[in-house]
């Protein structure tokens, strides 16, 4: 398909959420958040032969949220391959991303890296391997949205910190069952910083471009991760990457996928493209009502799916 087919195709959409631009409500748990204009909504694709096309407010930045957690599952990844899942485990959760009790029932072990305990805990196990886990995750985003300018919203930071109770239970859960290695308030400050990583749709897509290339930064030709593990990563995203929504969004974008409160949402077509879309205002599971909607629209008028 055409560039040209592309923009076109973003530019209907664009139109046709606009209606849905009023449904839902913004992450009001988080302070920082819940001031954001909902009435905002971007999608930008990004194609394995570097091309770009985007339509909407595309250079609204904003923050990415638990999108974030795809680039820690990766840097984890590169650093202790399949060791990593004696600590996280490869399954849907079917409830809620900030689950108590199933980590509770199950001793510790969060039931995928994409759930919040999940996340933090990938987050300790990068924690003991780098010496400076936020300025290396923001230096990540930098080079592969190839934009030395992006910066944390500490503000977004500090309000996640601030009400961080209920997070900082999953980790001393998970530390009263020995995983849990490093000092929850240090962790849980990095895992925040990088939820507060602020990109446009068109930088987001571009820093996750090597999920759609076989694991290959296609701007620099760097491996990013093996190819297998760029598979396995993408079908975590399939099973699990919309929490307990993850059978909805499968069945109606038929997609490997990830959402953040914010109301950003990162999807993937391998070897063609990756496509980022925002609009905060979310829905009952706290994914962006437009945004899913948007993607849907998508994998109808380019007659797209992984199958």
């Amino acid at each position: 398909m055409s560039i040209a087919h592309y923009q076109q195709v973003l530019n209907e959409i664009a139109i046709e959420v606009r209606p849905l631009l009023t449904q839902g409500k913004v992450a009001d748990y988080i302070p920082a958040l819940a001031s954001i204009d909902p009435n905002q909504f971007s999608i930008a694709i990004y194609t394995t032969d570097g091309q770009t096309v985007c339509a909407g407010d595309c250079s609204e930045r904003f923050t990415i949220q638990s999108v974030s957690k795809v680039m820690t599952l990766t840097l984890a990844l590169q650093r202790y391959g399949d060791a990593l899942w004696e600590r996280v485990g490869k399954e849907p959760s079917g409830t809620a991303f900030n689950s108590l009790t199933q980590l509770e029932f199950e001793k510790g072990i969060p039931r995928n890296p994409f759930i919040n305990a999940g996340a933090i805990v990938t987050c300790d196990a990068l924690y003991g391997r780098l010496s400076a886990p936020r300025y290396f995750m923001l230096d990540t985003f930098r080079k592969l949205a190839g934009n030395q300018s992006i910066i944390i919203d500490k503000a977004v930071a500090n309000s996640e910190y601030e009400f961080k109770h209920r997070n900082a239970a999953m980790a001393h859960l998970m530390k009263s069952f020995d995983n849990f290695n490093n000092d929850v308030d240090d962790v849980l400050w990095s895992y925040f910083n990088f939820c507060a990583i602020e990109l446009n749709c068109i930088e987001l897509a571009k820093a996750y471009n090597f999920l759609a290339n076989k694991g290959v930064d296609c701007s620099s030709g760097k491996q990013v991760l093996t190819s297998l593990q760029n598979k396995q990563l993408n079908s975590l995203l399939f099973t699990s990457g919309l929490y307990d929504a993850a059978g909805d969004f499968g069945y109606r974008v038929g997609m490997p996928g990830k959402s953040g409160v914010s109301g950003a949402i990162l999807a993937v077509l391998p070897n063609k493209f990756t496509v980022a879309v925002y609009s905060p205002g979310l829905n009952g599971f706290g994914n962006s009502v437009a945004g899913i909607t948007a993607l849907e629209l998508l994998s109808h008028k380019l007659d797209i799916s992984i199958f």
